[in-house]
């Protein structure tokens, strides 16, 4: 690995250099091990330590198949499906890589008793297999996670409506958690180089999907004087979500859980915070069993003062359980809640009357397909949108890393470093990066 981050580092090796470059045998990655999937049972959700089931090792260097790439990883970050797969929540992703190897025999390489997590990357391509023209060995790229097929009809009007859809490092193995990954071709994408190697990886899974479930037309199709309600609207998610509301002429009303998060979303240009600690909003009564409607109807009066007297347009909804109900009420007539994820639990509830009798929208969101993720990435590298980036940890720190966002403990994005020896390094564009230095240093250090 010394040698392919030597040719890396002299920012003069060519493609035929990369081309030319050995490739190991083996490399470092971080993993969970298919036979220690009962480790936690019994054990409540939040006192799950990934620490004790993320390893990092030495793993076997898989066969490159058609229309794939391996990329020497500089750096990559930590998503919640990270967490999820680290303490095997809802179920262990072993049972997506048994269900994918059973497709072929090339998708067998997948079917593992250890999964390589991690869906962010940028690094550097090192080598293509038959059928790739667009890339080539050198060639500096960070990566979105849509793992496609594309062999039926269903997903070539929208790649995310494949039967074969799958998001890599998650329901596929060789994920970017390590010093090499395993991609898709089309996963590709090129590297923002006013940024460095980390803050150039951390947008990846997050911006792309802040992108499709608000700005596209697959998810929120926002536009111009829209009240965006942003949940955690300075985390991974949120924090993206923001700059686009921002970007695209909305009015972001931002809720937060503290007074530093308010600052972060009022550093961004919002104006409109809701701080639901000061504020103390409890939707649910009694330990998740019985949600209180008077709470809602606080919510929503607290948003009309924010506003002027007006209702929210589209709900960007992604904590899942604890808030839903909420979002559902305070939306406006014909309005929209787009929902991704559900961080606080999978099992929503909401009156269903305030949605049927007010023709609200309920719009489901999973990641971004390739032109989607494609729009996202370039508006990074324009400049327009910003790495919410806060911290760094190194490959042998995923665990820990993946513990404090388990726990909350986070703002932004956290990254982590595989090859790149130490943080700052990746910049070439150092005039843009000086125009925006600001911008893409305001989640750091908090």
């Amino acid at each position: 690995m010394q040698n392919i981050l030597d040719a890396i580092q002299s920012d003069s090796a060519s493609a035929g250099d990369f081309a030319s470059l050995e490739l190991p045998e083996s490399y470092r990655a971080a993993f969970v091990k298919k036979d220690e999937v009962d480790m936690f049972e019994g054990v409540p959700s939040k006192e799950k330590d990934p620490r004790r089931s993320i390893h990092v090792d030495e793993v076997p260097l898989p066969e490159l198949g058609p229309g794939e790439a391996f990329v020497a990883v500089m750096a990559s970050a930590i998503n919640y499906n990270t967490v999820w797969t680290s303490i095997f929540e809802p179920v262990s992703t072993f049972g997506f890589l048994e269900r994918y190897g059973r497709n072929s025999e090339l998708t067998k390489r997948h079917d593992l008793p250890y999964h390589v997590v991690g869906s962010d990357l940028s690094g550097v391509v090192l080598k293509t297999g038959p059928g790739v023209t667009r890339w080539k060995p050198g060639d500096r790229v960070v990566a979105h996670c849509l793992s496609v097929e594309l062999e039926g009809p269903d997903g070539h009007n929208d790649t995310m409506l494949d039967t074969e859809q799958r998001i890599w490092g998650f329901e596929t193995n060789f994920g970017g958690l390590a010093d090499v990954a395993m991609v898709k071709a089309n996963q590709l994408m090129p590297k923002p180089e006013h940024l460095t190697w980390e803050e150039a990886a951390s947008p990846g899974l997050v911006n792309c999907t802040a992108y499709r479930q608000l700005v596209s037309k697959n998810g929120g199709d926002m536009k111009q004087g829209d009240n965006v309600l942003i949940w955690g609207a300075s985390g991974g998610l949120g924090g993206f979500a923001t700059q686009y509301a921002l970007n695209g002429g909305a009015t972001p009303v931002c809720v937060v859980s503290n007074e530093e998060k308010a600052n972060i979303a009022r550093s961004m240009g919002a104006e409109l915070i809701i701080n639901r600690s000061e504020e103390g909003y409890r939707f649910w009564n009694d330990e998740n069993t019985q949600q209180d409607p008077k709470e809602w109807k606080r919510f929503g009066a607290r948003i009309r003062e924010l506003t002027g007297g007006e209702d929210i347009d589209i709900v960007f909804e992604h904590p899942g359980r604890e808030t839903f109900g909420a979002s559902v009420f305070v939306t406006r007539k014909g309005g929209t809640i787009t929902t991704c994820a559900s961080t606080s639990g999978f099992m929503h509830e909401y009156d269903n009357r305030y949605l049927w009798m007010n023709l609200k929208k309920i719009i489901s969101s999973h990641f971004a397909n390739y032109r989607e993720s494609w729009e996202a990435n370039r508006l990074i590298a324009k400049g327009r949108i910003h790495p919410t980036l806060s911290r760094t940890y190194t490959l042998d720190e995923v665990g820990q890393a993946s513990l404090d966002v388990h726990q909350n403990a986070h703002q932004g994005k956290v990254g982590v470093l595989c090859l790149a020896p130490e943080e700052g390094l990746g910049v070439r564009d150092h005039e843009m990066r000086a125009e925006h230095e600001t911008a893409i240093n305001r989640f750091r250090g908090v």
